[in-house]
């Protein structure tokens, strides 16, 4: 029986699913807001579906999978505000659903190690948003629901060699921040192994196994690169958006046990180190 995965707000972390999940025979239709971005899912083999406008309820209806990606606003979760009825009457016939969410549910620990029994004390507006759209999907009774908290996320054409070799590299040093960070082939992954192995009402952090200040990890970039460093700026005087200062509001180690443990993942990528050399050995070995 071909599988059906129905994902909304098909961006980058889906992507890197898509191409696990296309060599396996899956259909994938993917939903988006520009007919650009519906260009490319189709040149990539996924079925785009533009939203807000178009009737998904047939594909709702006949989905075995489910992936949310798009982020909550004010008014709550974009995609139950429109389908949420649609879903919930179709509950019981997924073989799977995940949210991506995000490790902000956990709030600001001072640089201590959170994991997924930690109680959800967001500090910011988004992740707010986060715990009250967990909570609202975690509502539909009989949904084989899956929750993923995601660390920062970085791959290829987004992280540090990218803001290295774009001159846009900031070191703000904040002291005892650290963040929490993940490959997007390793989120790709964590999701392939959950939906052959599902456990209903789980959910999973999705991290390295190194939580480092944010400034070590550009330090290593412009190594790698051969780029002089940023200078150092102290995160009290330095001018940022507000979107970009309320990231250094928390500060947290996660623990990632869990999907090792039970999903039995091996990261591809425990470390930055491990990651950004390897990114840039791929991208010799294209160029050549």
């Amino acid at each position: 029986m071909t599988k059906i995965l129905l994902s909304f707000g098909h961006g980058y972390s889906a992507r890197a699913l898509t191409r696990l999940l296309l060599p396996e025979g899956w259909q994938i239709h993917g939903t988006t807001r520009s007919d650009d971005k519906a260009e490319a899912l189709s040149a990539a083999g996924v079925t785009p579906h533009l939203m807000p406008g178009e009737d998904l309820g047939p594909l709702i209806d006949s989905a075995s999978h489910l992936l949310i990606s798009a982020g909550p606003d004010a008014e709550g979760d974009p995609v139950l505000r429109l389908w949420r009825d649609r879903i919930a009457a179709n509950a019981a016939r997924y073989d799977w659903v995940g949210y991506l969410s995000t490790t902000g549910v956990y709030g600001d620990h001072g640089g201590g190690w959170v994991d997924e029994d930690t109680p959800l004390t967001p500090s910011t507006r988004r992740g707010k948003w986060r715990v009250e759209a967990e909570a609202a999907w975690q509502s539909i009774p009989g949904l084989p629901l899956h929750i993923f908290r995601l660390a920062g996320i970085y791959g290829p054409g987004r992280g540090a060699l990218s803001k290295v070799r774009s001159g846009k590299a900031r070191r703000i040093i904040k002291e005892g921040q650290v963040f929490s960070r993940i490959h997007v082939d390793d989120i790709a992954q964590v999701l392939a192994a959950s939906i052959a192995r599902p456990n209903p009402g789980a959910a999973y952090n999705l991290c390295d196994d190194d939580p480092a200040p944010p400034q070590e990890v550009i330090a290593h970039a412009c190594e790698l690169l051969g780029k002089p460093l940023p200078p150092e700026e102290p995160f009290e005087t330095a001018e940022m958006t507000p979107m970009a200062r309320s990231f250094y509001a928390e500060s947290k180690r996660v623990r990632n046990d869990r999907i090792k443990r039970e999903l039995g993942v091996k990261l591809l990528y425990p470390t930055y180190r491990d990651s950004l050399g390897a990114m840039l050995e791929q991208e010799n070995d294209r160029s050549r």
